[in-house]
């Protein structure tokens, strides 16, 4: 089918789409679950031979001037992937998204969401064939990567493409303009609005969250009218080039250039990424990774629109809590959620010296240490329910924060944990170290991992300033306040406004900070440093292209 008749084949899940991203309602297009009640009882072992497949290969995907091969993955649980990745020249792939550029624009905003609307499909299709290339390449227990990696990652796609289709269909592409005229015919023109992606963009991948965080650059980019160059993580290229290679094939079934979307593999060492940041044609950038390279690519990228998401201080402030276990079990999920690798996962537990208020009567700042530690242990004291919730380490990185960590004071030490089916992966609990408000130097820095902080301040005021300060210099991705005052709650809120961070407030059910649903949750903010941009605004898509205009005498 052409463009245009994808579009009318999807025409209804768009409206859809764009109808939840404006009602900010529970809305999801991709069932979570990897149930054969859902997806069928051939889904998964062909998912997973699908998979296996790949293994030990060359991997089928055409890259314009590659130059020989790479292999840089390996699997946080111990199987040998060995799979190689045409090894990418920037140039040669600038140069042809460059000639895709006409003909992707020639096909419309609509036709543009339809073809990526097709995609999507045909992703959620392949579900369980990423999610296995998600679980090896980033350590993810399988449910989650199926989760995350796929219906999740696939709904923030969708939530792009609807906010991209609506930006670029706002003005009418054509329009009649009429100026009356005393004692004559009126003035009369002709005019067409032409919706112009701003130019080549690249999207970097990370090597925890390769689809989530990647999917809406991606198809923000597409349907705006940018050729996509997708530069996955070494650690993390199996999930991204299973989505570029079905990208291309919809593209070429449909008739257009497949260079509208490449893949750029690369050695470690190579920095492709700094080169393809900084070409001139280069004028749309997607991070996602640590704030030293993010930094870097802010300040100089400079041809181009960057977007980033980086590395923050995610904050949790303790006042008071009328649910005191339901705190405790909430927060003790939030921290072993895959082994605290998520960019939302709370760092710094913010707590006055004297203790708080709770149904259970008065904690003393000991006494909530202990009790979050008993509650780590008896979420992860069965071995295989706590590899299924911590996945593994992705990386020796995380491991030596862990290690450092280790000689601050712990009131939960981290501890190995076997996985029953995977004996070489590498699982270790959470870590929480008791600090000091004077230990900035400590809290102010990020561990990314399964290291938090117990942090006790002088007052629940002070935890707020604490909390604005750092945030405000340092950047954050979440904030969790707990109280039951409504006077501290809206003066947390105030100070979320002012360190430009969402906030979430007394969470002790099933909803957890550290996890966002696509079309009712922004992710980042643009306002503070840990992102110059949320998941998915205006200024996300309205960035990407120009409206350009022509007029004719009518």
């Amino acid at each position: 089918m052409n463009p245009a008749e994808l579009y009318e084949t999807h025409r209804e899940l768009l409206a859809r789409a764009i109808e939840a991203t404006v009602a900010r309602d529970y809305w999801s297009a991709f069932p979570e679950s990897p149930s054969k009640s859902v997806y069928g009882d051939e889904a998964a072992p062909a998912g997973e031979r699908a998979f296996t497949a790949l293994l030990g290969k060359p991997f089928p995907i055409d890259v314009p001037g590659a130059v020989g091969t790479v292999a840089t993955e390996r699997s946080p649980y111990g199987l040998e992937l060995a799979v190689s990745y045409p090894r990418a020249d920037p140039h040669a792939l600038v140069a042809a998204a460059r000639a895709a550029t006409p003909g992707w624009r020639a096909a419309g905003p609509e036709g543009r969401a339809g073809v990526a609307a097709e995609i999507l499909r045909r992703i959620n299709a392949a579900g369980f064939e990423i999610a296995h290339a998600v679980q090896h390449t980033t350590g993810q227990a399988f449910v989650m990567a199926f989760q995350a990696g796929g219906a999740h990652a696939q709904d923030r796609g969708l939530e792009a493409v609807a906010c991209a289709l609506a930006a670029t269909t706002r003005l009418p592409s054509r329009s009649a303009w009429s100026k009356p005229q005393r004692g004559g015919d009126p003035l009369t023109l002709s005019k067409t609005a032409t919706v112009v992606g701003r130019g080549v963009s690249v999207v970097i991948g990370c090597t925890t969250f390769p689809t989530w965080n990647s999917y809406p650059g991606i198809f923000a980019s597409l349907v705006t009218g940018n050729p996509v160059i997708v530069k996955p993580h070494p650690g993390a290229v199996l999930p991204l080039a299973i989505t570029v290679r079905i990208a291309r094939e919809v593209l070429t079934e449909a008739g257009l250039d497949p260079h509208v979307i490449t893949l750029a593999a690369e050695e470690p060492g190579d920095g492709i990424a700094a080169t393809l940041a900084t070409h001139p044609d280069v004028r749309i950038v997607d991070f996602t990774g640590g704030s030293e390279f993010g930094d870097w690519l802010e300040a100089n990228a400079r041809q181009a629109v960057v977007y980033t998401e980086k590395a923050g201080l995610n904050t949790v402030v303790l006042d008071s809590t009328a649910d005191y276990r339901g705190l405790l079990r909430n927060l003790a999920f939030s921290l072993s959620l895959y082994s605290g690798q998520m960019c939302t996962t709370p760092q710094n537990i913010l707590i006055p010296r004297d203790g708080i208020e709770t149904d259970a009567g008065h904690r003393s700042a000991d006494e909530f240490g202990a009790d979050l530690a008993a509650a780590l242990g008896k979420l992860l004291g069965d071995p295989a329910r706590a590899a299924g919730t911590l996945g593994a380490i992705v990386n020796d990185g995380v491991l030596a924060r862990l290690s450092e960590a280790a000689s601050l004071s712990a009131i939960a030490a981290s501890t190995a944990v076997q996985d029953p089916h995977f004996a070489e992966a590498t699982i270790r609990t959470p870590l929480v170290a008791r600090l000091d408000a004077a230990d900035e130097k400590t809290f102010t820095r990020e561990w990314f991992g399964p290291v938090s902080f117990l942090i006790t301040t002088e007052s629940t005021d002070h935890s707020l300033k604490i909390f604005t300060e750092t945030v405000r210099a340092h950047g954050a991705l979440s904030a969790l306040v707990h109280s039951t005052s409504p006077a501290v709650i809206e003066a947390a809120r105030e100070a979320a406004l002012d360190a430009g961070v969402h906030l979430s407030e007394n969470l002790t059910g099933g909803v957890f900070v550290n996890q966002t649903a696509a079309f009712s949750d922004l992710h980042g903010t643009g306002a503070n440093p840990a992102a110059t941009a949320a998941l998915t605004d205006d200024w996300f898509v309205t960035g990407r292209f120009f409206t350009l205009q022509s007029r004719r005498h009518s």
